[in-house]
């Protein structure tokens, strides 16, 4: 197996080799000039700070989640992003001159510290300027350059409502009327991802057939209740009863305002995205892989590139995949066995278990709720045997919540967002439970050790806490890492002991890693060897005995994010890879507690630079 990514200079050539001729020889003469001097922190601080407030000033909807202040950043609290043709360029151009900004520190004499810093900051303008061959689609501040701007999974029309939803706090009169503002900015938002939808359409690149049924449903859902009755109206009335010193008639009012927009600006702007997106079904193509679609598969190599964060090719992905499924189903057989069931394939006996009653809670709001405690008990178990792992341990609270009704149908089984910057709003590890047979209680420990202790809260949480590496730093996406560290630390947990007298659980464990194996083999299949959707469907239910109800919605949103997730295995080798290696070359020097404020502390970035930092912290262990 080729190792992912060996060399930091493999990644950093494949990441900033992409400017123009013309552009390259402009930077080689500035970089003779800055080689000559050294450059201060300060200096290095002055050009990261404007390229952080360009962007921010890009992105108000997430300033609001990481809240902000109005005074370093410009007031963001009644503006959303311009999803518009022109603001996707916009966007693309910024961040595309600020890599190369960035790109031309580098020749110049920086400290380790500070070459590292404007490394990582280049690599997630880069990330953020997306493929420049690739117009279709929209920069997402999680993931990156998405070929689809309206799916079934994700988008503006999802996440900018759940953010109003829940993030835009309500603390004085102002905060009110910036929020009836921002729900015009809405509307206007809705008609811009409506434009870029017909814009894309133009080119070619239209959302996959097989989508189009969840992806519509929620449209029509969004305007099914009367406007005052919407969530975004309701919540905004329960956010301004907590309001001091505003009157009953001047609350009412707002809320009024609020009502208003809904039905007026709102509701018209779903009604005529909805009426395109109508439309555009009947052109829509059953071919459902990104090399379907205009440049689709130099797209996917983007998405290798930054998503996966691999040098590796997409034929030795799928390989990695086939053969890491067939290592975890060999132990998973075991395990059946030792327990006494024989029959059938692996498949087929983890289906039964999802069948048995034992292993389920109830179908009802007292089921759900059992449900949920059971996963607040296990973070409760889990953070107590924590410092025996790590000395650094994140102060935020993490809450656990069900995916809200309105949005479960195309969502993925679990998900973490998290706190804000400040620390004032927790983390939340956010579970589906529209199918309750989905969540069998066999596979919630994992579920819980991924999405929270010590999975993405850790790295999440930990990351924000670094104020020395910036804001661009403290909320960067790098998937391989992030959804690496999740899925290292299901092993992790293994590892501490939370699956012992548990046979089913480490079942369900076991079960998960294979998932994320068996998403190397579909994503490639899908999107590099032209498989259909019902063939990945067939593979990913034989190789993972999940329910269909799960299997076919975690297929479409594959379709609909090309390379997401593959990130989560080859980042989780990477991370097991440089354990295994540090361990061997340091004997009893090796501290797991230190090595994992190594990979933590230096906050999210591209798997090869984690590689040259734990290279570094072996040889001072060496020392020692």
């Amino acid at each position: 197996m080729k190792k992912v990514n060996v060399l930091a200079a493999a990644i950093l050539f494949a990441i900033t080799g992409c400017a123009t001729e013309s552009t390259s020889n402009q930077v080689n003469s500035e970089n003779l000039a800055k080689a000559k001097k050294t450059i201060s922190r300060a200096e290095v601080d002055t050009v990261v700070d404007k390229y952080t407030k360009t962007f921010i000033s890009h992105q108000p909807a997430l300033a609001t989640s990481l809240k902000l202040e109005s005074e370093d950043y410009g007031r963001y609290e009644n503006r959303l992003p311009d999803y518009s043709v022109a603001g996707m360029q916009a966007l693309q151009i910024d961040m595309t001159h600020a890599a190369e900004q960035l790109k031309q520190l580098q020749s110049a004499q920086l400290s380790d510290k500070d070459r590292l810093h404007v490394q990582v900051n280049e690599v997630i303008a880069r990330y953020y300027a997306g493929d420049s061959v690739f117009s279709a689609g929209y920069i997402d501040t999680w993931g990156g350059h998405l070929p689809y701007i309206v799916n079934q999974i994700s988008g503006p029309l999802m996440d900018v409502p759940s953010i109003l939803q829940n993030q835009h706090e309500i603390s004085n009169i102002s905060d009110a009327k910036a929020y009836v503002e921002r729900l015009a900015a809405f509307a206007t938002m809705v008609d811009q991802v409506n434009e870029k939808v017909v814009s894309d359409a133009k080119r070619g690149i239209i959302l996959p057939k097989p989508l189009f049924p969840n992806t519509l449903s929620y449209l029509t859902a969004y305007t099914e209740p009367k406007a005052n009755e919407h969530v975004l109206v309701t919540s905004f009335a329960t956010k301004l009863e907590n309001l001091e010193g505003v009157s009953d008639r001047a609350k009412a009012s707002l809320v009024e305002s609020a009502a208003s927009v809904m039905a007026m600006q709102i509701y018209p702007a779903f009604g005529r995205i909805t009426a395109k997106m109508t439309e555009l079904e009947k052109q829509a193509s059953d071919k459902v892989g990104i090399w379907a679609q205009p440049n689709g598969e130099a797209f996917y190599q983007h998405a290798i590139t930054y998503l996966a964060d691999s040098d590796m090719t997409a034929q030795q992905i799928h390989e990695v995949g086939q053969a890491e499924v067939k290592r975890i189903t060999k132990r998973m057989d075991e395990i059946l066995k030792s327990n006494g069931y024989t029959k059938g394939s692996v498949s087929e006996r983890m289906k039964q278990l999802n069948e048995e009653p034992r292993f389920l809670f109830a179908d009802s709001d007292q089921g759900r709720q059992e449900l949920l405690d059971f996963l607040k008990g296990e973070i409760e178990v889990i953070n107590e045997k924590a410092p025996q792992y790590f000395s650094t341990l994140p102060p935020q609270k993490v809450e656990v919540k069900r995916i809200p009704v309105e949005v479960e149908a195309g969502a993925p089984g679990g998900y973490y967002y998290g706190p804000s910057l400040d620390g004032s709003r927790p983390g939340v590890f956010a579970i589906n439970l529209k199918d309750m047979k989905a969540v069998p209680s066999f596979g919630l420990k994992t579920l819980t050790y991924h999405e929270a202790v010590p999975g993405h809260h850790f790295q999440i949480a930990l990351n924000m806490l670094q104020t020395d590496i910036g804001l661009m730093r403290q909320n960067a996406s790098f998937n391989g890492y992030i959804e690496g560290w999740a899925l290292y630390s299901e092993l992790l947990a293994y590892e501490m002991g939370m699956y012992e007298g548990d046979p089913f659980g480490d079942l369900g464990r076991l079960q998960a890693e294979a998932y994320r194996a068996a998403r190397l083999v579909v994503d490639t299949g899908l999107h590099y060897k032209k498989w259909t959707r019902q063939e990945a469907i067939e593979y990913f239910a034989e190789a993972t005995g999940s329910a269909m109800s799960d299997v076919v919605p975690a297929i479409d949103r594959y379709i609909a994010w090309p390379g997401q997730a593959l990130g989560y295995k080859l980042g989780m080798l990477k991370f097991e890879e440089l354990r295994k290696g540090a361990q061997k070359a340091l004997g009893n020097k090796f501290d797991m507690t230190s090595f994992h404020d190594e990979i933590l502390l230096k906050g999210a970035r591209p798997l090869a630079l984690v590689e040259q930092d734990i290279a570094r912290w072996v040889e001072k262990r060496k020392a020692m």
